[in-house]
C-alpha cells in the first residue's frame, strides 16, 4: 500500500522479543483473532465490574433502559418522568436484551447491576478491535492488520468508552464493519470482480451495519460513510464501484430494518422525537456548545496525542509517507474515511472526545501500513516524539499513586509494581526505538498501555471511595432497595 523505504533495516529479532507474539498471531486468522481478543480483554476488563456509574450520560442510558424493561414498552424512551429523545432506540434494546437475559438466567438484581448495561459497550469495543483487523486485511498484509488491531485494543479513548453504558463503542463497531465492507467494494472493483456470493455478503454487511448504526445514533454513521463515498467519487470522477454494494436491494433492506421503529415512535409521539433528536440534539450541537462542551477547531487534534496513545506517536512518524502515497487507491480510501469527517467534527461547535472515535481505525490502518512498509519518517524532531511512550505512563503512574495515597489513603504496592513496569516498558520503547525498530517499540508501548489500564481502572479508581459518595465505602454495591443502577 505504501512504498517501501529502507529505514527500518536496523530492526533485529530476539527469541524473547514481544514480536514473537505477532509472529504467532500471523500464523492464521484464528490465531490473530485470539491474540487480539486476549489483549483486548486484558485492557478492557479492569474496572468493568467494580467501578460504579461515574458518567452522567451512562446513568441516564441505564435508567432509561431499566424503565423500558420494567414497563415493557420497547417503543417509547423515557427517563424518569420525562421523554428521552436524544438518540434512537438501538442501545436501549441491546441493553434491555442483556438485562432480560440475565434475569431469565436467574441473575439476582440484574435490573440494578450497572455492568450488565455495560456489556454491549464491552462487546462493541472488542468487536471494533477484531473488525479493525478484518478491515485492515483489505489494505495490508496480516502482520500489519494485527498491529492495527493492537493499536485499537490499547487506545486510551476506546479503553474509556468500553466502560460506559452508552452508544459509542457499539457505534464504532458498526462504522468499522460498514467501512470494511465499503473498502472491499471500492478496492476489489479495480483489482478483480467479486463473485456473486462474495458481492452479496459484502453488501449485506455494509447495509446491515449502516442500519444498526442508524438505530444506535441516528445519522452519524451515514455522515461518515457518505462523506467518504462523496470524496472518493469526486477524486476518482467515478461512482461505478458503488454498484458492488447493491444499492437498490441495500436501501430496501435498510428501510426494512430501520423504518418500523421510526414509524412506531412518530405514530405515537408525532414530531416530538424528530424535534428532540434532530432539532435539539443534533442541530443544537452543530451551532451551539451544548452543556458547556463548546471548543474551538483544533480541539480533536490536540486531544489525539493522548486519546490515541500509544499509537499516536507512530501516526506522526507515518504522516509523511501517507502524504507521499495519497494518490494510491488504498490510501485514498482511508484518507476519505478520515479527513472529511474529521474536518466536520472540528467545525461543529459542541465537542466531546469520543466524537472522532469512529475515525481512529483509519489512522491505525494507515500507521500499520507504513510500519509494514518500513517507511516511517527518520526526521529527528518527529522521532523525538517517541518519548511520549515514556511520559504518559510515568505521569499516569505518579498521578495514580498520589491519588491513591491522598484520597484512598492506601499505599497500593501492586499499583506501584504495575505502574513501574509500565513506565519501564515505555522507557524501553522510547530509548530502543532506533535499535529495535518501530514494531518492537509499539509492542512495548501497547504492553505499557495494558499495564496502565489494569492499575488505573482495576485498582486505583475502585479504591477512591470518596469520589463516589453515594456508595458505602465498605460495600461498593448499594443495598438492593435502591432503585438506581449500581
Amino acid at each position: 500500500m505504501v512504498a517501501t523505504a529502507d529505514n527500518q533495516g536496523r530492526e533485529r529479532a530476539s527469541p524473547r522479543s514481544l514480536k514473537t507474539i505477532v509472529d504467532f498471531a500471523i500464523g492464521s486468522h484464528a490465531r490473530a483473532a485470539m491474540v487480539l481478543l486476549v489483549v483486548a480483554l486484558l485492557g478492557f476488563l479492569p474496572g468493568f465490574f467494580s467501578i460504579p456509574p461515574i458518567d452522567r450520560d451512562e446513568a441516564r442510558f441505564a435508567q432509561a433502559t431499566k424503565q423500558m424493561v420494567e414497563i415493557g414498552d420497547y417503543v417509547d424512551i423515557r427517563f424518569q418522568d420525562e421523554v428521552r429523545y436524544k438518540k434512537p432506540v438501538g442501545i436501549y434494546w441491546v441493553q434491555a436484551a442483556v438485562v432480560k437475559t440475565a434475569t431469565a438466567l436467574g441473575f439476582s438484581g440484574a435490573l440494578t447491576t450497572i455492568w450488565l448495561y455495560r456489556l454491549p459497550s464491552l462487546v462493541g469495543s472488542i468487536g471494533a478491535v477484531l473488525l479493525t483487523y478484518w478491515t485492515a486485511l483489505a489494505f495490508v498484509p496480516r502482520r500489519a492488520a494485527v498491529l492495527a488491531g493492537l493499536m485499537m485494543a490499547s487506545c486510551v479513548l476506546l479503553g474509556i468508552e468500553r466502560l460506559l453504558a452508552k452508544t459509542d463503542a457499539l457505534l464504532l463497531m458498526t462504522v468499522v464493519a460498514a467501512m470494511g465492507a465499503m473498502a472491499r467494494a471500492y478496492l476489489w472493483h479495480e483489482r478483480e470482480r467479486l463473485d456473486a456470493a462474495s458481492a452479496w455478503i459484502v453488501a449485506a454487511i455494509f447495509w446491515t451495519a449502516l442500519a444498526a448504526g442508524v438505530l444506535l445514533k441516528g445519522p452519524l454513521i451515514v455522515m461518515v460513510v457518505a462523506l467518504a463515498a462523496i470524496a472518493l467519487i469526486v477524486v476518482d470522477r467515478s461512482a461505478a464501484w458503488l454498484l458492488t454494494l447493491k444499492p437498490i436491494a441495500g436501501i430496501i433492506w435498510l428501510a426494512v430494518l430501520v423504518l418500523p421503529w421510526f414509524v412506531a415512535i412518530i405514530g405515537r409521539t408525532g414530531d416530538a422525537f424528530l424535534a428532540g433528536s434532530v432539532g435539539e440534539d443534533l442541530l443544537g450541537k452543530i451551532f451551539t456548545g451544548q452543556e458547556s462542551h463548546g471548543a474551538p477547531p483544533g480541539y480533536y487534534f490536540v486531544l489525539f496525542w493522548v486519546t490515541f496513545w500509544p499509537g499516536a506517536t507512530l501516526a506522526a512518524l507515518a504522516t509523511p509517507a501517507v502524504w507521499r502515497a495519497r494518490r494510491e487507491r488504498a490510501v485514498k480510501f482511508l484518507l476519505a474515511w478520515l479527513v472529511p469527517s474529521w474536518v466536520v467534527f472540528e467545525l461543529v461547535v459542541t465537542k466531546l472526545p469520543h466524537y472522532v472515535l469512529p475515525l481512529y481505525p483509519a489512522i491505525a490502518i494507515l500507521t500499520a501500513a507504513v510500519i509494514d512498509a518500513r517507511a516511517l519518517s527518520r526526521k529527528p524532531f518527529l522521532e523525538l516524539g517517541t518519548i511520549w511512550w515514556f511520559v504518559v505512563p510515568m505521569v499516569a503512574g505518579i498521578a495514580g499513586v498520589v491519588a491513591l495515597a491522598v484520597i484512598g489513603r492506601q499505599f497500593g504496592l501492586l499499583v506501584w509494581i504495575l505502574m513501574g513496569a509500565a513506565a519501564v516498558l515505555g522507557f524501553l520503547a522510547w530509548r530502543l526505538y532506533q535499535a529495535d525498530g518501530a514494531e518492537h517499540s509499539l509492542l512495548r508501548a501497547v504492553a505499557a498501555a495494558i499495564l496502565t489500564a489494569i492499575a488505573t481502572f482495576g485498582l486505583i479508581i475502585p479504591s477512591l471511595g470518596q469520589l463516589f459518595p453515594g456508595i458505602p465505602r465498605r460495600d461498593r454495591n448499594p443495598p438492593r432497595r435502591h432503585r438506581g443502577c449500581r
